[in-house]
């Protein structure tokens, strides 16, 4: 299948002016006499959507009919019902599904963020039972667009249909190695272990290990500390009883290391252990209160509303002092 643009192509000719559609009267769009935003069509699209409309309206279903789509689809991919029609017609003639992934593909790679088509090469495969080209399909536009979302659903989808996730935590820590702060990678990382492995406490302690490492070599990554919050949450100890994870804090604090993330874990640790009665007291309602304030005056100084809500919040529960000012 070709893969053009009318609106391109010197040669184009408008299906009014072709003879095999001579029987076909154009249904024009109807938007009222008095549009509220007149959309100003090409001569090429209102003629292809017109045609469109009344072959739709015929119910055809022709080796004309498909052509019609592939032009509509090429002018506007974004177009629901053209992609629909065109299932339709890809079933009712019994059409070769492999050169439709091939015609899908080349529109993928122009117009990677447009869900329909997306959606319309899942059905594909779903039809065919065969995701052999998807993985490839996905990296080639992630090398372009390493957060591109609607190739991670894709990936997210076909892997999980079709259970492949051998080689997946490879690929994610290339990306990683490419841009450590790719939080589509760093959560792609989650997805893989948390439908292969599980947490359990081995994959625990190794992944924990692993994120502090990542963390290490650049302590103001928001993505890697996300993860390690993640993490925590499949720990029963929780988020201030390993220690492991406090021993790494407590150091890039003596550090005098004051990365915004940093500061902000230890304040839900002090939370923590104040909501469940104390237990370890560096980690009380005083220090998060001084460190809130450090978090609103100073080091994250963007997001102070939220900070000082949380002073007020502490203030409430513990009595400690929480003026901002």
């Amino acid at each position: 299948m070709s893969d053009y643009s009318s609106d391109e192509n010197d040669d184009y000719v408008l299906y009014k002016n072709r003879p095999e559609w001579s029987d076909i009267t154009p249904l024009a769009q109807d938007d009222n006499e008095e549009p509220i935003v007149a959309i100003d069509y090409t001569e090429n699209f209102k003629d292809c959507y017109d045609y469109f409309r009344a072959i739709v309206q015929k119910k055809e279903i022709s080796e004309r009919a498909l052509e019609l789509t592939q032009t509509a689809a090429n002018l506007n991919p974004a177009n629901y019902t053209v992609w629909q029609y065109r299932r339709d017609i890809l079933k009712g003639l019994d059409k070769d599904l492999h050169e439709e992934l091939e015609f899908v593909e080349k529109i993928i790679l122009k117009q990677s963020k447009n869900y329909q088509v997306w959606h319309h090469r899942k059905v594909l495969v779903e039809w065919l039972k065969d995701p052999s080209k998807e993985k490839y399909l996905t990296e080639h536009v992630l090398s372009k667009d390493a957060k591109n979302y609607h190739a991670w659903q894709h990936r997210q989808w076909v892997i999980k249909t079709f259970k492949l996730y051998d080689g997946e935590l490879d690929y994610v820590d290339l990306l990683l190695k490419d841009d450590i702060r790719n939080n589509s990678a760093w959560n792609q990382r989650y997805f893989v272990i948390n439908n292969t492995t599980g947490f359990t406490e081995e994959v625990l302690r190794q992944e924990i290990e692993y994120t502090l490492s990542r963390i290490r070599e650049i302590t103001e990554n928001e993505s890697a500390w996300n993860y390690l919050r993640g993490l925590l949450l499949h720990d029963k100890a929780g988020l201030s009883n390993n220690t492991t994870v406090k021993a790494f804090v407590e150091e890039l604090y003596e550090s005098n290391n004051r990365s915004p993330f940093l500061l902000a874990i230890i304040v839900d640790m002090c939370l923590e252990q104040v909501g469940a009665g104390g237990g370890d007291s560096n980690y009380s309602a005083k220090r998060a209160v001084e460190l809130c304030k450090d978090l609103m005056e100073k080091f994250d100084t963007v997001r102070a509303n939220y900070w000082q809500h949380m002073l007020d919040s502490i203030g409430s529960e513990s009595g400690e002092g929480t003026s901002g000012n």
